[in-house]
């Protein structure tokens, strides 16, 4: 466990841009921020700073929340609902802050990741994780994940395609809102027919273009 932030380094956090997470300090106080994990600096000009996953969570959480150790989901702790999982965190104010946190670092990720800094098109993280990603975009958007013992919700696997993941919705219609909501987060989208029980489902790729 690392220890809170300092006040003066919480009023940094506190002050950040809602949107961006773009951060306004002293050089030290940025660096110190860098150090523990709660900001990073852009890599291109003017080299602002950023708010990380793990800074977004502590500025709007009601606690401070520690910096993480390592990354398992858009740069943090924090890991998607992927659907039927058994162990998956409940549903709340507090899963609503962290996913709102996570999308908000994902997004920084593609600015700071992608070539070019596009935010409408997934990053190398995205292609290296792809059920947490996909998950991440359908959780953000409000899409209901399925419970262990439910039918209704969404679903996201692995498939043996590369960079391809399955999203399962037994209703036609959410099947459909969460290829909308994929299409829009940057993902290639196609609805597919399984040979045993004729099962819709789609196949979700990262767009890279």
């Amino acid at each position: 466990m690392t220890r809170p932030p300092t006040a003066a380094q919480r009023r940094v956090i506190d002050a950040a841009d809602p949107d961006t997470g773009r951060l306004r300090g002293t050089e030290t106080q940025l660096a110190a921020l860098v150090q523990r994990g709660l900001a990073f600096r852009h890599p291109r000009p003017p080299h602002d700073h950023f708010l990380t996953p793990a800074g977004h969570r502590i500025r709007e959480a009601e606690e401070p929340v520690p910096a993480p150790a390592e990354a398992t989901g858009a740069g943090g702790v924090f890991a998607a609902r992927i659907g039927g999982a058994q162990d998956a965190p409940e549903s709340g104010p507090a899963r609503l802050r962290e996913v709102r946190g996570a999308w908000q670092g994902l997004l920084e990720l593609r600015r700071m990741t992608n070539p070019d800094g596009a935010l409408d098109r997934p990053c190398a993280w995205e292609r290296t994780h792809l059920v947490q990603a996909a998950a991440l975009a359908l959780e953000a958007a409000g899409h209901p994940p399925a419970e262990p013992d439910s039918e209704e919700g969404y679903r996201v696997r692995a498939t043996p395609q590369p960079e391809a993941v399955a999203v399962h919705e037994s209703d036609g219609a959410r099947l459909r809102a969460c290829a909308a909501t994929l299409e829009e987060a940057g993902w290639q989208v196609g609805e597919h027919t399984e040979p045993r029980g004729r099962t819709r489902y789609l196949l979700a790729s990262p767009r890279r273009a």
